[in-house]
């Protein structure tokens, strides 16, 4: 039978940057700081293991080309992703179970064997309280500048997961103005919606808050924290900000947002932590359906046609 209410944890936290060993060290204390607060589901944001990169419209220099310091970069972001067949993988999953929670985190990917060994994807996952992989997602269309470091994903892992809760689905950053995209997943039943963004700014929220209005689900929206002294060594910043070191590249955001499109954590910046909230009727998506149902009776199905092509 399903559970009528939850309480999340969102990480807005930065992870040990490039480094995953340290990331994986980092999560474990939190997950379990969560976990010992309550927690039933603990979110992490876009490519937290190990490190979402935020220096590519930080630096002039990101773009150049051949330029040593940025494929020096991409080496050691490669090395430092999560292959789902390896070890650090397995790591996770432990998190996961050791905690009885349900993990979700954005995550730079690679694959150890066959097409693609030199390819870093973007890629959304959710495990849950028993470390089982319910939910592996690659982002469909890196958003501009991140082209430069990421792959596209297939598009045939756009589905929610079941759980305890109902189901929980997410999609990455840009993804959330893809209108096919979120059809997709409005169709495959979200009771929690996770997207995950860099920093959730103003137009993250509109596009969050249009999302929970749209799919009469609720969002969860997380943002990061990341300072100017995690930008890869070597990459040069603007010169009025290379000396301030503390400076924040990315500052937040993350809140959540009930089905009707209105907050119920306001958009916390500017501060590192685990935010915690309790939602305590998820069948209110039940009732929001009623007037508008954008995968059923508001569909049209008679008029338009939609389907997947993998």
């Amino acid at each position: 039978m399903k559970q009528n209410s939850i309480k999340i944890a969102i990480i807005q936290e930065s992870p040990a940057y490039y480094d995953l060993e340290g990331s994986i060290e980092k999560a474990s204390h939190l997950a379990s700081e969560a976990a010992d607060k309550g927690a039933d589901l603990v979110v992490f944001g876009e490519s937290w293991f190990t490190g979402y990169p935020a220096w590519l419209d930080s630096s002039p220099e990101a773009a150049y080309w051949d330029h040593e310091p940025v494929k020096n970069a991409f080496t050691t972001m490669y090395k430092n992703s999560i292959d789902l067949q390896d070890s650090q993988f397995r790591k996770l999953a432990d998190i996961a179970k050791k905690n009885s929670v349900i993990l979700a985190t954005g995550f730079n990917e690679i694959v150890s064997s066959g097409p693609g060994q030199g390819t870093i994807y973007n890629s959304f996952m959710i495990l849950d309280n028993n470390g089982k992989l319910i939910m592996h997602h690659r982002k469909l269309m890196p958003t501009y500048t991140e082209r430069m470091v990421y792959g596209q994903g297939a598009g045939n892992d756009l589905k929610s997961a079941d759980t305890a809760f109902g189901k929980v689905g997410g999609l990455i950053c840009w993804e959330h103005w893809m209108p096919l995209a979120r059809q997709a997943m409005h169709n495959s039943g979200e009771v929690i919606h996770i997207a995950v963004w860099p920093t959730v700014h103003e137009m993250h929220q509109i596009a969050s808050r249009h999302y929970a209005f749209e799919g009469r689900c609720y969002v969860v929206a997380v943002g990061q924290i990341m300072m100017a002294e995690d930008i890869p060594e070597g990459i040069k910043l603007p010169e009025k900000r290379s000396g301030e070191d503390r400076m924040m590249v990315m500052n937040g955001g993350s809140c959540v947002i009930g089905p009707d499109g209105k907050y119920l954590l306001e958009p916390q910046f500017d501060q590192a932590g685990i935010l915690y909230i309790n939602i305590e009727d998820l069948d209110r998506v039940i009732g929001e359906r009623m007037n508008l149902d954008t995968s059923g009776h508001y569909q049209r199905a008679d008029v338009f046609e939609f389907n997947l092509r993998v």
